[in-house]
């Protein structure tokens, strides 16, 4: 991400505002502009959520458009995507999911597995699961060594959306018991901790 500096002139078709709203309303504004765009066009889309590069690079790479890269100025991400013409292209998503039931049963037979919550360190901090494991998205690729390849892991994030696109980088990486938990924090009713607990 390129940070003030040597000022760049940087031209966009179509300048979205999604200044004050966190995961997963950037993508979600981001889709739909995305819609009325024509294959060429580049979008700027305007956030404040520090999330919102790796939610965007992410969304833009499963979408099959072009992410074109961030620029910070006066603490707004200005975030460049293009519409390509593949906008038909289905969003892939990985095939192996878990719900947060099933992972809350899980924790409490503590059965052996690695949890994985791939959401910013400062969404982490202020709550998060006890037994969770802090690799946010935009890290996991160079951390995955970290990881146990034979053990099961379970990814989550605040909806599900960025655990997914985490949950297929690890499989894509070779591990082979990767689950996404869905719907993930927002709507978790178990144990967390955190600076607000």
């Amino acid at each position: 991400m390129y940070k003030g500096g040597h000022k760049m002139e940087m031209k966009a078709n179509v300048v979205l505002d999604a200044k004050g709203l966190a995961c997963p309303m950037p993508i979600v504004k981001t889709k739909k502009e995305m819609t009325s765009l024509t294959p060429g066009d580049v979008l700027e889309v305007q956030a404040t959520d520090q999330g919102s590069t790796a939610d965007l690079k992410a969304w833009a790479e499963s979408a099959g458009h072009q992410y074109l890269g961030t620029i910070e100025e006066a603490n707004v991400l200005k975030h460049y995507v293009r519409k390509t013409s593949g906008d038909d292209k289905v969003e892939t998503k990985h095939p192996h999911v878990t719900s947060n039931d099933q992972l809350t049963e899980k924790l409490a037979a503590n059965e052996f597995a690695t949890l994985i919550d791939v959401r910013e360190s400062v969404e982490y901090a202020f709550d998060h699961i006890p037994e969770a494991i802090n690799i946010p998205l935009g890290e996991l690729q160079e951390r995955a060594n970290e990881l146990d390849k034979n053990q099961e892991v379970y990814l989550i994030c605040r909806t599900g959306n960025r655990s997914d696109v985490a949950a297929r980088q690890l499989a894509a990486l070779g591990f082979e018991r990767v689950y996404n938990v869905v719907p993930g924090m927002h709507k978790w009713t178990g144990k967390t901790t955190g600076a607000q607990r």
